[in-house]
């Protein structure tokens, strides 16, 4: 699925009165490319994946998903765009008391019938496809265990393996690793990014492990305070950016030595005289 958004401005849903959270955005994702916006706490992250997904309206500018006005449908028509995208939030919302393979079947919902999606909460319908979706995340051991057994982590990419089974071309991921140690990171971000370039679905995922998103993804956009202060391929990101990105929230750029970084001291030579 293309995006586009042109000169966008729109609050977050939680401050309805408050400062706009994007001011004027204006961003492209062409069909199946891959893309990671990072920035400060409260940069606009959450509120621009959201007016991606046409979960939220922007008080100004436009939106289109493969060239469709999602906001000039009908209530039907718009309810059918929005099941052909995924959007994943940061905290995943899994029935605690359900079983992994059921919330995992979730993703499959937009295709199924109301018949089938009620069979599935019981009978679940594609045990063998919610296990190959766990088995990407290294999750398969957890097919039958209940979501409140899971650890923070476990949930986190039980959503991710949702995504697998979404019937979607657009995949909008809140950040996806926050609960993540840096190795199931890597493993998570690795296997998030081939299976969508297998399929060519798009992916737009808001990170805030600045390392792991320069490593991962070809194009960075850089979000400070509601607008774009840089979109760029990522060997283009300079050093210089992240910090104009990240000044008075230097804390935030996890794994990108700033300007006062000392230098790595020279290890002894040790010599062997005989």
């Amino acid at each position: 699925m293309k995006i586009d958004l042109q000169t966008v401005h729109a609050r977050h849903p939680a401050a309805a009165r408050g400062a706009m959270a994007l001011n004027g955005v204006s961003l492209s994702l062409r069909a199946g490319e891959q893309l990671a916006v990072i920035g400060p706490s409260g940069a606009g992250k959450t509120t621009l994946l959201q007016v991606a997904a046409a979960a939220l309206k922007p008080l100004q500018g436009n939106v289109t998903q493969d060239g469709v006005d999602p906001w000039a449908l009908s209530v039907r028509a718009l309810q059918r765009q929005r099941g052909r995208l995924f959007m994943a939030p940061q905290t995943p919302p899994l029935p605690p008391r359900q079983r992994v393979v059921t919330a995992v079947l979730a993703g499959r919902l937009p295709a199924w019938s109301l018949a089938t999606s009620l069979r599935s909460l019981f009978y679940p319908v594609d045990i063998a496809g919610a296990h190959q979706a766990l088995e990407r995340f290294d999750l398969a051991d957890k097919l039958y265990a209940r979501v409140d057994r899971l650890s923070g982590g476990e949930r986190q990419r039980v959503g991710l393996a949702r995504a697998l089974l979404a019937p979607a071309t657009l995949w909008l991921i809140d950040e996806p690793l926050s609960a993540l140690d840096p190795t199931r990171s890597e493993q998570a971000i690795a296997a998030l990014i081939a299976i969508a370039r297998e399929r060519g679905v798009t992916l737009l995922t808001t990170m805030h492990q600045v390392d792991t998103a320069l490593a991962h993804f070809d194009r960075i956009v850089g979000l400070r305070q509601g607008t774009v202060a840089f979109d760029l391929p990522t060997p283009q990101v300079s050093r210089d950016h992240l910090l104009r990105l990240y000044a008075q929230h230097e804390d935030e750029l996890h794994g990108v030595p700033g300007p006062s970084a000392p230098a790595a001291s020279p290890q002894p030579v040790v010599m062997i005289c005989r």
